[in-house]
């Protein structure tokens, strides 16, 4: 199973397993991941799940629809790597992902 690191602002890391096809924030609600509120439950219509994306894998995670940009907006502390984790899918090529959780979410 992919593994994945959730990385707080503080800078405490937490490694867990993810499953192929599931989500990031389905993987963080999952594993209890503080920081990933998830308020929608993966529908895209919040905010509550932003992370930042590490810098070595933007590549990999993809680039944000333009739904997602627009859910973005509502975000706090916004930048180039913010993603919503509900919108990021888990394949073989995420093993090793690494995100980081804003200090506050929405």
């Amino acid at each position: 199973m992919p593994m994945i690191t959730f990385i707080d602002a503080a800078g405490t890391s937490r490694t867990v397993e993810a499953q192929i096809g599931q989500t990031v924030m389905e993987a963080a609600i999952r594993n209890g991941v503080p920081g990933i509120d998830a308020e929608c439950g993966g529908a895209c219509a919040c905010a509550t799940c932003h992370v930042y994306v590490d810098e070595g894998w933007q590549g990999a995670a993809g680039e944000p629809s333009s739904m997602e940009e627009d859910m973005l907006d509502f975000a706090s502390d916004v930048k180039p790597n913010s993603r919503l984790s509900c919108q990021i899918k888990i394949t073989a090529a995420l093993d090793g992902l690494v995100v980081h959780t804003p200090a506050q979410q929405g």
